[in-house]
């Protein structure tokens, strides 16, 4: 099945109070004027971030015990089928439900997605607010699902493909927007980067892995899709508010 995480992992670096960089980094979220407000809930886990965490360990759990029609029904199938291969049929909406499931063979999956969510999100949603946070994800997931669907089709065929990566990029992108220089910590190897060269490496590899015809196993496009379409509502919220 299609989906999954980079093999990069990321934490945050702490960045200490007063820096110019985070100067900076207000600014241009002024200046970028998507963010509405400042909500007053400091929490470790904002509102929805939290109910996505809920979500898909309520769907992992139950992938446990019904594999089949979890993923028959909910996975985001192709609209081609592989030649020898027929997989069951695309249901509109799988755009949505994929992005709560998967791979029930590597407990990694759901966690580094998890974890991913939690980390870069949490401060995102507290500038957005959730109600437009959560517009957002969803605006990730389904265009990762599509973007998708759409190089199944080119390619001829596609595979079953589940996973929140797509969202989760597409938080990958906002915190880079959003902070900019902040600076990120790659754990494997180790070498700490602004945030905005994490995004634009991070874009770079999922393109040259994707157009290598490498088959890992992983839904490379997807991630770029939720990329893609993260930055076209950022785009899109910043010019409706100009105007």
């Amino acid at each position: 099945m299609a989906g999954g995480s980079p093999a990069v992992v990321v934490a945050e670096e702490a960045v200490a109070a007063g820096n110019g960089n985070n100067k900076r980094d207000n600014k241009r979220l002024m200046n970028q004027q998507i963010y509405t407000r400042r909500p007053a809930d400091n929490s470790a886990i904002p509102d929805v971030i939290f109910l996505i965490l809920i979500a898909n360990g309520v769907a992992y759990a139950l992938q446990q015990f019904f594999p089949g029609p979890m993923e028959g029904l909910f996975a985001l199938q192709p609209l081609k089928d592989p030649p020898g291969y027929q997989f069951p049929p695309f249901l509109p909406w799988q755009l949505i439900t994929y992005g709560f499931l998967h791979d029930t063979r590597s407990l990694m999956h759901i966690l580094f997605n998890m974890l991913m969510l939690w980390m870069f999100g949490r401060e995102i949603e507290r500038m957005m607010g959730p109600r437009r946070f959560l517009t957002y994800y969803m605006t990730c997931v389904i265009g990762a699902g599509l973007i998708q669907l759409l190089v199944g089709v080119i390619q001829g065929w596609g595979v079953p493909t589940l996973g929140a990566s797509g969202g989760v990029f597409g938080i990958f992108l906002a915190y880079g927007m959003a902070f900019p220089n902040r600076r990120v910590m790659l754990m494997f190897p180790p070498i700490p980067m602004k945030a905005k060269y994490f995004v634009i490496m991070l874009g770079l590899f999922e393109l040259s892995i994707g157009f290598s015809g490498v088959n890992n196993g992983i839904a490379n496009f997807a991630h770029l899709g939720g990329m893609l379409f993260g930055f076209a509502l950022i785009r899109y919220w910043g010019r409706r508010r100009r105007q």
